[in-house]
């Protein structure tokens, strides 16, 4: 989720658009083909006070953070989410390095402004110490928040708690081929759960096991089918987004006043036939697009969304580089199609993030035979494709260090919350 702080508070001025024109602008705007050449990667961080992490940042001394953050000029876009997590969004990159290279530069950067204020900022999928809490308060949260609260208390931890590695990918190109706009996106559904069992970092909730490797990814299974869950992978892409779109539930329609209306139960298709309370604008289409959550999200590119965020300085290049080596080298694509390809029979017929591969990968990650045994061979395809795409040797070493310490062994990073390796000190 990207929560900007910027987003409008009144009706956007355009013109209603009927039912044919939402199919035609979600099939131009959703997936951009061509060559893939350009990645990016999203980075959310859990804000906290390392002398005292369970206590939640008073709002004086996170709106000072926040001021002092935007005044650094950094290459990626700074935003916040609703519990005062941290997000940086990188520009597309041509090039595994660049991207790299570019958002650790802008961290290193983050790092040392927050430790001058007493603060810093922790790797977790999930926050381990405090309660949610929302700090933003603007109409898309409040509204946000009310639409949750009817379904649960999912909703609201996902919105103040989590936090992630989203990696960025092109959709592929028309033609056919393991580069392909279709391959691509069964490819990111299958291997999706591969990523979420091998970089499962989010066991604890005020400090106690939940039962999940991932309690993120368990939130987003949990908190409303008609936007988290992921559209049929087994038709073409733009058919089976457009259709997701059009009936997922409406959160919000936007007014001049506060608050917002919250519907219940009004999907967009229903509100584009019926045009009550107000006939739906273009604007309204794309903002209701943006409230959409699938763990694999199509925005002219693939967003992958269902990696937890990783700890240590350098934690995120990991699934950033295996990803992308096995979506934009053709010949790792290739390979990894049919490594991944069997896991198709243990899914079933219900769609990510709730079949039965998902919650195996989101409870019990590589302690899972099956999942091991994938994200052993992925892991080696990666690093085999790595140098071919230009990574860099401290790239390919990182990758290489992380399938050792944890892929092999059937381990994930959540395994080192749970049970801290002898002699190593657990990571922040």
């Amino acid at each position: 989720m990207a929560g900007t702080g910027r987003e409008m508070t009144t009706v956007p001025d355009s013109k209603a658009i009927d039912e044919a024109e939402m199919e035609a602008r979600l099939h131009g705007i959703c997936f951009k083909t061509g060559p893939p050449r350009r990645i990016g990667v999203e980075l959310e961080w859990l804000m906290y006070d390392p002398h005292d992490p369970a206590q939640p940042i008073e709002a004086a001394r996170l709106e000072a953070a926040v001021t002092a953050l935007r005044g650094l000029g950094l290459a990626s876009a700074l935003t916040f989410e609703p519990g005062g997590q941290l997000e940086l969004s990188s520009l597309p990159a041509d090039s595994l390095t660049a991207c790299v290279e570019s958002a650790a530069a802008d961290l290193v950067l983050v790092r040392a402004l927050l430790a001058e204020l007493g603060l810093a900022i922790a790797g977790h999928g999930h926050d381990p110490w405090r309660p949610p809490r929302r700090i933003l308060t603007t109409p898309r949260y409040d509204s946000m928040e009310t639409y949750f609260n009817r379904r649960g208390p999912a909703g609201r931890s996902m919105m103040c708690n989590t936090a992630s590695v989203q990696v960025c990918v092109d959709a592929g190109q028309e033609e056919p081929g393991p580069l392909g706009l279709g391959r691509r996106w069964r490819l990111a559904h299958l291997l999706g759960a591969v990523l979420t069992a091998a970089f499962a970092n989010s066991p604890l909730r005020e400090g106690r096991p939940t039962g999940f490797r991932s309690t993120r990814q368990a939130l987003w299974a949990a908190m409303d089918p008609g936007r988290t869950l992921a559209p049929p992978d087994d038709r073409d892409p733009r058919t089976a987004w457009t259709g997701y779109v059009l009936d997922a539930p409406v959160m919000a329609i936007r007014d001049d006043g506060t608050p917002w209306a919250v519907p219940d139960g009004l999907t967009f298709r229903q509100w584009a036939r019926t045009g009550l309370p107000r006939p739906p604008t273009q604007d309204d289409l794309d903002f209701h697009v943006s409230t959409l959550f699938p763990p694999i999200r199509p925005r002219g590119h693939l967003e992958l969304r269902m990696i937890d965020a990783q700890s240590g300085d350098d934690g995120w290049i990991v699934p950033l580089a295996v990803t992308v080596a096995l979506f934009d080298d053709p010949e790792a694509a290739e390979t990894v199609y049919r490594v991944v390809k069997p896991l198709a029979e243990t899914a079933g017929a219900r769609p990510a993030p709730c079949n039965p591969l998902w919650m195996t990968a989101t409870r019990d990650a590589l302690t899972d035979p099956e999942l091991r045994n994938t994200a052993v061979a992925c892991f080696a395809t990666a690093l085999e494709a790595l140098p071919r795409i230009g990574a860099s040797p401290a790239v390919v070493s990182a990758v290489a260090d992380f399938a050792d310490r944890y892929v092999a062994r059937g381990r994930c990073p959540a395994d080192d919350l749970l049970a801290p390796l002898p002699g190593k000190e657990e990571r922040s």
